[in-house]
């Protein structure tokens, strides 16, 4: 497997990523199609056996249960330092005011839920999983920057979002002096590619 450099960071990952939005409990009825834990394992060792280090999952995947079991399989079959971990915030887990969006209050209490059910201490990519109009940026990138600033997270991206509105993002962390994002997630394929549209 041939490695890379996260964005411009010195992050160094596989060139290839293992996403976990398939992995889950489908007798929970959120994802009826995902793997469950068992289906996945044989999936987590070819990675490994492969070179995969760099994996991929979110809080809002079968709501947690993603997470729980990418946490399990890189206990059981890896070590910590082996592993880079990515997650994101943003999509709605439950109804109170911290369970979704980008707000301060979202981003400290989500960032310590995947903390907890991925058994890390610290998570090596945390990504804002869209854009949230309704919080200020400010608000935003300074939580961002405050939560890597505490050790819980290493780096910053984002995910599926307008390129204005990444750069404005990006644009405000930088006037303010706060961690910028790495990395850009883009959700293009031969099935979706709004992407082309602002080229």
């Amino acid at each position: 497997m041939q490695n890379t450099r996260l964005g411009t960071s010195g992050l160094k990952i596989s060139r290839i990523t293992l996403g976990c939005m398939g992995f889950g409990d489908p007798s929970k009825g959120f994802q009826r199609w995902a793997l469950t834990e068992d289906e996945a394992q044989p999936i987590f060792r070819q990675a490994l056996d492969l070179g995969i280090n760099f994996w991929d999952t979110a809080n809002y995947y079968d709501r947690g249960i993603s997470e729980e079991i990418v946490g399990r399989a890189m206990r059981r079959l890896s070590r910590r330092e082996d592993i880079v971990l990515a997650t994101k915030v943003g999509l709605p887990m439950h109804g109170g005011p911290g369970g979704q969006g980008l707000s301060r209050r979202a981003i400290f209490e989500q960032v310590d839920e995947s903390l907890r059910r991925l058994g890390t201490e610290y998570i090596d990519l945390y990504q804002v999983h869209r854009f949230d109009s309704n919080t200020p940026i400010e608000e935003t990138m300074e939580a961002l920057h405050d939560i890597i600033r505490s050790g819980r997270v290493r780096y910053i991206g984002a995910s599926s979002m307008f390129a204005w509105q990444f750069s404005e993002m990006q644009h405000v962390a930088e006037r303010h002096g706060w961690t910028r994002f790495i990395s850009m997630q883009n959700q293009y394929s031969l099935v979706m590619r709004e992407e082309e549209r602002e080229t």
